[in-house]
């Protein structure tokens, strides 16, 4: 009796781990969210359902993973929490859905970038439709969570996003765009590697760096600098502070992977 008791604890707890759960955040119970709701159940996944309020999203900080967000006419009026649920997505590595029409949407994308909005779905929705791509994305975040984790640290929006679209084929990259963002994240996460823009305003790339070396739960964090200069008093400059290595701005596509690949093959061994 007792190993039967240990074997169906043990598969209770893999049936947990196994579950799985995404975060529908919206403004009340419709029938539509209802029949969403029901269709996801349908595709073995359970919807946790969320009002846009921050003292409930603050709940769900660290799980579920995904977010599906429901939206409606009430965006105008919490901009507050369309700022947190940004810097969620953000700290927490959250992948982010959208339901709602045109003009919603473009409400939307003026507090939360479109680059961190994974599928917008239109209505009148397909609910069979977005339950597998539900399924789809939960399957990918599975994959994606046993990938290395880079941090990249930049404040040109238009590089942050060419360079995350080279590295998300095979890292989980979260993009900030001030060294302020990059310590507000540090505070909750531990990326396998940073990549830090040497040259920032307010907060520069070499006191970010300072900051990350002098608190104990960040000091081990390889950071790479982010440098536009290529000439050697601009390096020798960069290498006195002793990052893990500098990455050139000009470097294309593969010879940036390459260089990354290198590093985390050479601490392996």
């Amino acid at each position: 009796m007792r190993l039967w008791s240990k074997a169906r604890h043990r598969a209770e707890r893999l049936l947990v781990q196994m579950e799985k759960k995404i975060l529908l955040i919206s403004s009340g119970s419709t029938f539509m969210v209802d029949a969403l709701c029901n269709g996801l159940r349908d595709a073995g996944i359970t919807a946790v359902k969320a009002s846009p309020k921050i003292s409930e999203l603050e709940n769900y900080k660290d799980e579920p993973a995904v977010i599906l967000f429901y939206l409606g006419s009430y965006l105008e009026d919490i901009s507050d929490v369309l700022v947190y649920l940004k810097d969620m997505c953000l700290e927490k590595d959250k992948i982010l859905c959208t339901i709602g029409d045109a003009s919603e949407y473009q409400t939307l994308t003026r507090s939360v970038p479109s680059t961190l909005i994974k599928e917008h779905y239109e209505r009148p929705l397909n609910i069979k439709n977005v339950a597998e791509k539900m399924q789809i994305i939960l399957s990918m975040n599975d994959e994606l969570s046993r990938r290395k984790r880079i941090l990249l640290v930049d404040d040109d929006p238009t590089y942050l996003t060419l360079v995350k679209s080279w590295l998300d084929e095979k890292y989980r990259v979260v993009i900030v765009g001030s060294g302020m963002q990059a310590i507000t994240y540090l505070a909750n996460n531990k990326p396998d590697l940073i990549l830090l823009d040497y040259e920032m305003p307010i907060t520069t790339g070499p006191q970010v760096l300072e900051m990350i070396r002098s608190e104990v739960s960040t000091s081990s964090i390889p950071v790479f600098f982010l440098t536009g200069r290529g000439d050697k008093e601009s390096v020798t400059k960069v290498l006195s502070l002793k990052p893990e290595g500098y990455v050139l701005k000009t470097v294309d596509k593969k010879g940036l992977i390459d260089q990354i690949e290198k590093f985390f093959e050479l601490k392996k061994l």
